[in-house]
């Protein structure tokens, strides 16, 4: 705030916003909490589509408190927001499509990682099933992109984490194995990232 080009009414404006978001945000809790409280007081059940949106908006929640912050400052607030509202504008059916595939490359990833080629035939397909799923969530797909996702994955111990001990057996070195098998996917194995 001291310094000279600090530009105090356009913090106050991105201030502004953020918590007009933030309002936004709690006003749909908010109201999902009433329409469960209404329908516990008559006795009466949600409907699955509400129900469905409440689990929507606290998964966007979760991720929010977990990651918010941190996606903000590296991918910017409105690539965030944009996510969030696909998110948050799935139906039911997208969710298990969604999910879906999260399992098939899941799986898929397993199986090309036993068989330890990167460049394999199972691997590529991994990669695509990779791309795909994370076409869903971001708006604006990129070779680059794609390939600087997963240099995160293992250079980021949660997600590294996450990928080894998504399976019944921990899985060391498969954040590793994806991201080789991403860049080759990408042709990022051919430049230097």
């Amino acid at each position: 705030m001291n310094d000279p080009d600090f530009n105090d009414l356009a913090a106050l404006k991105k201030h502004r916003e953020k918590l007009r978001m933030e309002r936004e945000r709690l006003d749909l809790l908010l109201a999902n909490v009433e329409k469960t409280i209404k329908a516990k007081e008559r006795g009466t059940k949600m409907s699955d589509k509400e129900k469905f949106a409440g689990f929507i908006r606290g998964m966007v929640e979760e991720n929010e408190r977990k990651y918010g912050k941190e996606a903000r400052e590296k991918y910017g607030e409105e690539a965030v927001e944009r996510s969030n509202q696909k998110v948050l504008n799935m139906t039911e059916k997208e969710y298990k499509e969604i999910t879906g595939l999260e399992k098939e490359f899941m799986e898929t990833l397993l199986a090309a990682f036993k068989k330890g080629d990167p460049a394999g035939e199972l691997a590529q397909k991994a990669a695509d099933l990779h791309r795909q799923w994370l076409t869903f969530y971001w708006d604006n797909y990129s070779e680059e992109a794609h390939a600087g996702v997963t240099n995160l994955y293992v250079a980021d111990e949660r997600f590294k984490d996450y990928y080894e001990s998504y399976f019944t057996e921990k899985q060391p070195g498969i954040a590793e194995f994806l991201r080789e098998a991403v860049h080759i996917y990408t042709g990022m194995d051919k430049k230097n990232m």
